[in-house]
C-alpha cells in the first residue's frame, strides 16, 4: 500500500516539472530517469558501508555521483550543465548494467531552467533506494498518471481489470509468460504476484526456492514497439524484485524475429487503433490483416503452446465486424482456442476512451474439450462509468470468474458435466456449430441468448416477416428549422421540416449515435440519415402501435457496436429477434390496455411535475435579513491523492447529489481524516443544503435537507437556524416556492459555470412569521407532499401493469 507521504513526494516532482514538461508521459520519463540516477547512487553507497567500492559512478563517472549535484557550492547552471551531460552520457557507462543503461537510452534534459532542475532534484533526494513492495507501488502510482497513448491506441488498462484477467487464466511458477504489447508491464507484474500468492505459507512467496523464483522471473517477457513504454517496463518490474527483467523493444506485427517462440500465458491489451492505411505486417500470420487489433489477436492465439491460455482486451470491432479478415479470425478462434467470451461495460476506459471492450478467453486445452463458448456480460466492474470512476458495490467481475472457474471445471473430469449458466448473473453457453451457422461467427453473445430466453404463448414471427428496418434520408441541419413535420433522429425529434418522409404512426429506431433507441410518433415525420423506421411487411396484420411496444421489449441498444459512434447493424438486428404475433384483435387489447395505463401515469405525472410548494406572503410579516436568524458554512474537497480519504462512510454531497428535497445517501462517501485534514465540515440531520456554485444553476436552484449526519464541498453551501426564530423547513419551501426569483437576484447570467453573489444568502430577504405560523405553513406544504407521494407510487403501480401485461406477450406472468 502507498503510503501518503511517498504520494504526495511524486505528486510535488510533477507539479514542480509541469510548468517545463506539461505532457504526463515527459514529466513521469524525467522522474523516472532522476529516480534510478539516484538509486544507482544509493546502491555505490550500500556498496561502499559492506566494504565493497563504487560501480555505477567509478572512474570518469564519478564525477557525476548524487553528492556532486547535491553539494552547496555548486551554482544552479553548474548543476544545469552537470545533470544534463550525465544523463546524456549514462547509456555509455561501461560500471552500469544493461537495464540500466537501456533506462538511460536517448535519455535528455527537456528543459534549460536551472531554479526547477535545483527543487526537483532536491525532491528526488528524499526517496531512498530498498527492494521493499514500497518503490514499486510508488512507481506503479507514477504510471498511473499515463492515461491515454492515443496515437498508438494504447490506453492504460485498469489495475482491477488486470488483475481480474490474471486470477482467471491462473499462471503457474513453470510457465513462460508474455505480453506481447506489455505497455508498462502491468500485466507481468500481476502475473508475478499471483504466483507469489498461490506459493505462500506465511510471508508472500515463501514456498518458493530461490531457484524457483529465478526461473519463474526468467520466464517473464514482455514486448512493446515504444522505447519510451520499455524504459518504464523495465523500471517497474525492477522495483517489484527483477534484477534483470526481459522486456525488449520489438515490433511484434512487423517483426518476425521472435515469430517461432511461444507461451503458455499470453496477457495483452493491444493497441486499439491502426494508423492510416493500416499496417504492412509480414507474411506468417494465418489472417491477412491490416488492422493492429486483428493482427495482435492472431499473433496471440498461433503463439500459444499445445495447451497455453490468453486472455486479450478487444474492441468490439472484433466482436461483430463484417469485414472477412474479422470473420476468418473470429473462425479461426472457436475452431482453435476460443472458451469465453467476457464483455465489459463501456465506461472502463474512461475518462481516456469510451469505447466498448470484450475480454476474449483462449484456452487450447480446454477448447479440445467442450464444444461450446461461454459468454458473460459483466455491466458494474466495480466503479461508476463517469470520468471520475468512483468505486461502488455491486461488481460483476467475481461472479463472472466464478462463472468461467466453473465452466472449466466442468470439462476438468474424466467425465465432463454440464456446466449451469443459471447459477450466475449474466452467463449463457452457445454451441460452437451456432455460432458459424450464417458464416459471421459473430461473438455478440446477447444475440443468441435473447433467442434462447424468448417464449411467447402467440407465434413468434421471424423480425423481417413481420417488419423491416428502412433507412432514414439525408437532411442538412440547415434544412430542419422550419415546418410541420418532426425531423427524428436517433434520439428524438431534432428539428422541423415542411416535407415528409414518412407517413405517422411511426416508429424510428436510432442507427447511429444513440443507437437501438426506439422512438414513436403520431404523425408524417422525417426520419434522417442516423436512423432506421419500421416499416410493417403486412399492415393488415399488425398494429403499429403493438408493434412499437414489443420493440421497446427488445433491448436493441444491446446490439450496438463499432468503434467510435457506436452503431446498429439492421442484419443483427433480423438474427436476433423474433416477434410474437398474435391475431390483429388481440393486439389492438394489448394496445388499449397498456395505453390506458399510460393515460393514468401522464395523469399522476403532470400532478408530480407541475406542483409547486405554494406560501402565501402576508403583508404585516416583518422581513429581516437571513444571516439575522442562520449561520451558513462552505464545505470543500478531500485531497483525490489520499485514499484513505474516500474509503469511510460519512456521506460527502456535491452538486451530482442535489436531485432529492431530503438526503438520505450519496453516491461519494469519506472518511474522518477526511474532515480533519480537508475544508470540507461536517452538518447534522435537517441542515439546509443550497447549490451555490455550477452550470446547473442556469435551469434550476437545488436545495435539500439532509436527514443524517453528512459533509459537503465548496459548490453548496449549509444553512442552519441560529437563535430559534426559523424552522428551517420553512426557509426550506421558501427557496423551493421562490426558486426562479432567487435565480434570478443572485446568478450573475452568460457564464459557464454560474454562482451566487458573494454574501447573497445572508442579505437575502425572508419575510418571517412567528414560529406558530411557519409551522403551519410546513405541515400544509408536507401535507401536499403526502399526496405529491401518492402519485408517484401510482405511477410505479401502472408502470408495473404495464410490465404485467407486456409479460403476457412473452409468455411470462411474472412482473
Amino acid at each position: 500500500m502507498l503510503d501518503a507521504e511517498t504520494r504526495r513526494r511524486i505528486d510535488s516532482c510533477r507539479d514542480i516539472l509541469v510548468g517545463k514538461v506539461p505532457d504526463p508521459k515527459s514529466q513521469v520519463e524525467q522522474i523516472t530517469i532522476a529516480l534510478i540516477y539516484k538509486f544507482m547512487d544509493d546502491m555505490d553507497a550500500e556498496a561502499e558501508e559492506l566494504g565493497g567500492k563504487r560501480s555505477f559512478f567509478a572512474g570518469e563517472y564519478a564525477r557525476y555521483g548524487w553528492a556532486k549535484l547535491m553539494a552547496p557550492n555548486m551554482g544552479g547552471f553548474d548543476v544545469l550543465a552537470l545533470y544534463s551531460e550525465a544523463i546524456g552520457k549514462m547509456n555509455e557507462n561501461p560500471g552500469i548494467p544493461t537495464l540500466f543503461r537501456d533506462i538511460f537510452k536517448n535519455a535528455y534534459l527537456p528543459y534549460r531552467d536551472p531554479e526547477t532542475l535545483r527543487i526537483f532534484l532536491k525532491e528526488i533526494n528524499y526517496f531512498t533506494y530498498d527492494h521493499s513492495e514500497k518503490l514499486g507501488d510508488a512507481f506503479e502510482y507514477l504510471l498511473s498518471v499515463l492515461g491515454s497513448q492515443g496515437d498508438a491506441g494504447q490506453f492504460r488498462t485498469p489495475r482491477h481489470i488486470i488483475d481480474f484477467m490474471v486470477e482467471i487464466v491462473d499462471p503457474q511458477k513453470g510457465e513462460r509468460i508474455l505480453d506481447p504489447a506489455c505497455g508498462t508491464a502491468g500485466f507481468l507484474i500481476s502475473a508475478w504476484k499471483h504466483i507469489l500468492k498461490h506459493n505462500t505459507k506465511k510471508n508472500l512467496g515463501d514456498q518458493l526456492t530461490p531457484e524457483q523464483r529465478a526461473y519463474i522471473a526468467a520466464n517473464v517477457h514482455g514486448y512493446d514497439i515504444s522505447p519510451d513504454m520499455v524504459r518504464l517496463s523495465l523500471v517497474n518490474l525492477y522495483l517489484h524484485g527483477f534484477t534483470d527483467p526481459h522486456v525488449v523493444e520489438y515490433d511484434t506485427l512487423t517483426s518476425e524475429e521472435k515469430w517461432n517462440e511461444t507461451a503458455d500465458v499470453i496477457l495483452a491489451n493491444p493497441p486499439f487503433m491502426s494508423p492510416k492505411g493500416g499496417i504492412k505486417p509480414h507474411k506468417r500470420f494465418s489472417v491477412q490483416a491490416t488492422r493492429s487489433e486483428v493482427l495482435f489477436v492472431d499473433y496471440i492465439a498461433e503463439h500459444l503452446s499445445p495447451n497455453g491460455r490468453a486472455a486479450i482486451i478487444v474492441p468490439e470491432g472484433i466482436i461483430f465486424q463484417s469485414g472477412s479478415a474479422y470473420k476468418q479470425l473470429r473462425q479461426m478462434l472457436v475452431k482453435n482456442s476460443l472458451v469465453a467470451v467476457i464483455s465489459l461495460p463501456s465506461g472502463v476506459f474512461n475518462p481516456y476512451s469510451g469505447v466498448k471492450t470484450s475480454i476474449l478467453l483462449l484456452d487450447k486445452w480446454l477448447a479440445k474439450r467442450t464444444s461450446e463458448v461461454l459468454f458473460v456480460k459483466v455491466e458494474n466492474d466495480g466503479f461508476n462509468l463517469g470520468a471520475q470512476r468512483r468505486a461502488m458495490a455491486g461488481s460483476g467481475l467475481p461472479d463472472a470468474a466464478a462463472a468461467y472457474l466453473a465452466f472449466r471445471h466442468s470439462q476438468e473430469d474424466v467425465t465432463p458435466t454440464i456446466f449451469d449458466s443459471s447459477q450466475f448473473r449474466n452467463a449463457h453457453v452457445v454451441e460452437k456449430t451456432r455460432l458459424g451457422e450464417n458464416g459471421d461467427w459473430n461473438l455478440s453473445g446477447e444475440r443468441y441468448r435473447i433467442d434462447e430466453a424468448r417464449t411467447s404463448s402467440f407465434n413468434l414471427m421471424p423480425f423481417e416477416s413481420v417488419c423491416t428496418l428502412e433507412y432514414g434520408s439525408s437532411l442538412p441541419k440547415s434544412e430542419r428549422r422550419d415546418g410541420p413535420y418532426p425531423v427524428l433522429g436517433s434520439n428524438g425529434i431534432t428539428g422541423y421540416h415542411n416535407k415528409f418522409l414518412i407517413e405517422g404512426p411511426a416508429i424510428v429506431i436510432g442507427r447511429k449515435g444513440s443507437a437501438g433507441e426506439v422512438t414513436y410518433v403520431a404523425e408524417n415525420c422525417f426520419p434522417i440519415d442516423t436512423t432506421y423506421y419500421v416499416k410493417p411487411v403486412n399492415p393488415e396484420a399488425s398494429d403499429i402501435r403493438y408493434l412499437y411496444q414489443v420493440l421497446k421489449t427488445l433491448k436493441l441498444t444491446d446490439l450496438k457496436g463499432g468503434a467510435g459512434i457506436p452503431g446498429l447493424n439492421r442484419k443483427d438486428v433480423y438474427e436476433a429477434h423474433q416477434i410474437p404475433l398474435p391475431p390483429l384483435a388481440i393486439q389492438k387489447e394489448i394496445v388499449e390496455e397498456i395505453e390506458g395505463y399510460q393515460k393514468i401515469i401522464d395523469g399522476a405525472r403532470q400532478v408530480v411535475e407541475n406542483y409547486r410548494p405554494s406560501i402565501n406572503l402576508q403583508r404585516d410579516w416583518p422581513v429581516v435579513a437571513l444571516g439575522e436568524v442562520v449561520t451558513t458554512g462552505s464545505g470543500g474537497t478531500p485531497s483525490k491523492q489520499e485514499a484513505n480519504f474516500w474509503v469511510g462512510n460519512i456521506p460527502w454531497v456535491s452538486p451530482k447529489d442535489m436531485k432529492v428535497d431530503f438526503l438520505v445517501d450519496t453516491e461519494d462517501h469519506i472518511s474522518e481524516a477526511a474532515i480533519s485534514s480537508s475544508a470540507t465540515k461536517l452538518v447534522p440531520s435537517g441542515t439546509l443544503l443550497c447549490v451555490v456554485r455550477s452550470g446547473i444553476l442556469q435551469h434550476t436552484f437545488p436545495v435539500a435537507l439532509t436527514t443524517r449526519p453528512m459533509a459537503f464541498n465548496q459548490d453548496i453551501v449549509a444553512i442552519q437556524s441560529d437563535g430559534g426564530k426559523l424552522d428551517i423547513r420553512y426557509l426550506f419551501y421558501i427557496f423551493k416556492a421562490k426558486s426562479n426569483e432567487i435565480l434570478a437576484a443572485g446568478i450573475k447570467p452568460g457564464v459557464t459555470v454560474q454562482s451566487f453573489h458573494s454574501g447573497f444568502f445572508k442579505a437575502y430577504q425572508l419575510p418571517l412569521p412567528d414560529l406558530q405560523t411557519q409551522r403551519t405553513i410546513v405541515a400544509e406544504i408536507e401535507a401536499e407532499q403526502t399526496l405529491i407521494n401518492a402519485n408517484k407510487q401510482l405511477i410505479a403501480r401502472f408502470e408495473a401493469k404495464i410490465q404485467t401485461t407486456i409479460n403476457r406477450v412473452w409468455g411470462n406472468d411474472a412482473v
